[in-house]
């Protein structure tokens, strides 16, 4: 007999692994470093929650878990298996997913990160120091004190130069190793003339050193640098994450003998096993046990199908209540988890094709502003009769206030500021050139399911059940781990109701609970199981006494779903509702919230190409999905959007996160969006009028390379100042 909050093993046979194998096993394991997602972490209540507990367990020596990505690492000792780590998280309340480590490498992207905030760093240091000594010069020093000041800022100025202009110097000979020129080679230019001319200058006992200059220069163009790095590196590569949710090893079976082997080594026609709460490593078919299979993973659907002999599984699918024997029919990069990740990688491919307007005119401008500077010096060496030092100034003044600093930031002030005001809406930008095609959009397609629902089942009927029904449903319920037991256990529980005594309680795989209650047999679970007329609403069945009694369950709204729908239509765009559920559910939560335009049933390849459909026809789409299902959709859409609580995949794809349940900031986005749009014109417009009016007073003569950095430093915070009237 179990107690009425016992979760008893659909197989205990499965739960209790000879001992001898198990002490083999771990001799012959190395430590393990195990890593798992935990997409149910959301704040920092659950950091504490999970390092703590986890810490409880035997063999676990360290835990770690990281928020942002939603990722716990686990160092372990020989022995530890995932399915025990995922176990324990479990009786924690936290759902998790094993990754694999060797596809999840990120150390190259995150040590660019660092290096340019540490240059940043270094050159804002170095030119506060300048600047302090400038001001002695500024306010009159001569002579000797003047030199010592200049030689001292010099000697600050050359280690910073070549330490922070790196990125610049080496881009800039990349670029022109490969015939082409971009704007780091002017900007490269400018700061070692700029360099070299102050170093003659305080050789010579010159009045005029531009050290302060350029390191300002520097510190500019590593600001811009920084924040469009940031606006890119945060998007993670869909595809990697889908890889690393395959499961990366099996147990395989040879003559009733496990072996656990790598996924890649198993073959079409081996049989592995797969037990409760395992994911399919394999694409296969079921050839003994029953049990239950959790496939929104692809799907995106919550509710659980059967699975029994014949029945085809997927990789990445869940299975929930019984042991499975699967006979492998695609394994590896033939599976299609992989071939779902090689989808969405052709996608993310076509995308890095886009870039922004400010890089394009930053590249047809910058090969110009080197010949204009050259021409400069060569026609003030020939108007001053050879005055190497007066034409040198005039043609790094001209390099320094032709620079394209301003135009590389009219983006990414922008991205920033917006970036800004949609988090504090409960929106983050992951993408930035995410708003410039969001102002695009014209047809916004929403998934059902984890989007605009917050796919968890809730009971509709429960009044309409006396006291002993609801007390024996609610003994059986909370014994299950199906997701609609548990919501029912979890209503029934909120109203009060008190367990009945059960015996003899067990789970039948596949079809339910089942138990003795005052001598009777009773059951929960599938409606053919428990002798009842299935509905054509989700249900769960009782049979109790010679009676059936059915619970229904809807899908309950996410907060702000009717009024984002509502303040899209508003602004004229046309809405979708696109879900793998079947067509009743649909329509019905399409009539809810007034969508004219739905389908139903799709799979994920479905979806992509409605979308693909939708803009082959001349629309441009903005994709808002939650599941693994989706992933390929959002990569593939103009513009995507998907909620926290979806999976490191399908945020991954997107470009945008929705940190919170409201998924109102949708509309606000999209609004906001074409606002930003009009401040980046703006900015764009204010680089032009300034190349127009200083360029040819730099050309003139009438600009020092010091009035040239500042009147650049101008340029650039007119351009932030005017990106911050979003806030």
């Amino acid at each position: 007999m179990h107690s009425a909050t016992a979760r008893p093993s659909a197989c205990p046979a499965c739960d209790a692994a000879p001992a001898a194998e198990a002490l083999a096993a771990k001799a012959a394991l190395p430590d393990a470093r195990i890593l798992l997602s935990v997409p149910d972490a959301h704040c920092a209540a659950c950091i504490g929650t999970i390092e703590r507990g986890m810490a409880q367990m035997d063999g676990v020596r360290s835990v770690r878990l990281n928020l942002t990505l939603k990722r716990l690492s686990v160092d372990a000792k020989a022995g530890v298996e995932a399915s025990a780590v995922i176990a324990q998280l479990d009786r924690l309340g936290y759902e998790a997913h094993e990754l694999d480590p060797g596809t999840l490498s990120m150390t190259e992207t995150e040590k660019q990160g660092r290096e340019l905030l540490m240059r940043l760093g270094v050159s804002g240091f170095a030119m506060m120091n300048i600047m302090l000594l400038s001001v002695a010069v500024w306010a009159g020093a001569d002579g000797a004190t003047r030199d010592m000041f200049h030689l001292i800022s010099a000697l600050i100025a050359v280690p910073t130069v070549a330490f922070a202009g790196q990125p610049f110097f080496r881009n800039a000979w990349k670029a022109l190793r490969a015939g082409r020129m971009d704007m780091d080679a002017p900007i490269s230019v400018a700061l070692i003339l700029t360099l070299f001319i102050s170093i003659y200058e305080t050789l010579q006992s010159g009045e005029h050193a531009y050290f302060e200059a350029v390191v300002m220069l520097i510190f500019f163009l590593l600001a811009g640098r920084y924040l469009d790095f940031r606006a890119r590196a945060v998007a993670r590569s869909a595809a990697q994450e889908l890889a690393a949710l395959e499961v990366p090893r099996a147990t395989r079976l040879v003559d009733g003998v496990e072996t656990v082997v790598p996924v890649a080594n198993l073959v079409v026609g081996d049989v592995v096993l797969v037990r409760p709460g395992g994911r399919m490593p394999v694409d296969g078919e079921v050839i003994a046990g029953k049990s239950e299979i959790d496939r929104s993973l692809l799907t995106g659907e919550t509710l659980p199908v059967f699975a029994g002999q014949g029945v085809i599984v997927s990789a990445g699918e869940v299975n929930l209540t019984g042991p499975l024997q699967v006979r492998v029919t695609a394994a590896g990069k033939d599976s299609s988890l992989h071939r779902m990740a090689d989808l969405v990688a052709n996608a993310e491919s076509a995308r890095t094709r886009y870039t922004t307007a400010a890089e394009r005119a930053a590249s047809a401008y910058a090969p110009t502003i080197p010949i204009l500077s050259f021409g400069a010096f060569l026609v003030w060496m020939y108007l001053s009769g050879g005055d190497l030092r007066l034409s040198m100034n005039i043609a790094v003044a001209s390099l320094i206030i032709t620079c394209p600093c301003a135009l590389g930031l009219a983006v990414p002030a922008v991205v920033t500021s917006a970036s800004g005001k949609m988090f504090r809406k409960g929106l983050l930008i992951k993408d930035g050139t995410a708003l410039e095609r969001l102002a695009e959009v014209d047809t916004v397609v929403f998934d059902k399911t984890g989007t605009l629902t917050m796919g968890t089942p809730v009971p509709t009927n429960l009044d309409q059940h006396g006291q002993d029904v609801a007390r024996v449903t609610m003994a059986l319920a909370d014994a299950s781990s199906h997701p609609l037991a548990q919501a029912l256990a979890h209503a029934l529980r909120e109203r009060g109701v008190t367990p009945a005594p059960l015996d003899a309680l067990s789970e039948q795989p596949g079809y339910g609970m089942e138990a003795q209650w005052q001598g009777q047999r009773v059951r929960l679970g599938r409606a053919a199981w428990v002798g009842a007329q299935a509905r054509t609403t989700t249900a769960a069945y009782l049979s109790l006494g010679g009676e059936t009694h059915a619970f229904t369950f809807a899908d309950q709204l996410r907060p702000g779903a009717a009024d984002v729908v509502a303040g899209l239509q508003a602004q004229g765009k046309s809405v979708w509702l696109i879900s793998g559920d079947v067509e009743g559910a649909v329509q019905d939560m399409a009539a809810r919230l007034n969508i004219t335009d739905w389908l139903a049933g799709a799979l994920p390849q479905d979806k992509a190409d409605k979308i693909s459909t939708l803009q082959a026809a001349g629309h441009k789409v903005l994709m808002v999905g939650d599941g693994l299902n989706d992933t390929v959709a959002l990569s593939a859409a103009h513009v995507s959007i998907s909620p926290a609580s979806a999976l490191d995949a399908a945020r991954a794809a997107s470009d945008m996160v929705l940190l919170g349940r409201d998924i109102t900031p949708v509309a606000d986005a999209v609004r906001m969006s074409k606002t930003a749009m009009k401040r980046i014109r703006e900015n764009f417009w204010q680089s032009g009028i300034y190349n127009v009016i200083f360029v040819p007073v730099a050309l003139f003569g009438y600009a020092t390379p010091l009035w040239a950095a500042a009147i650049m430093s101008i340029s650039s915070i007119s351009v932030t100042l005017n990106a911050l009237r979003l806030k």
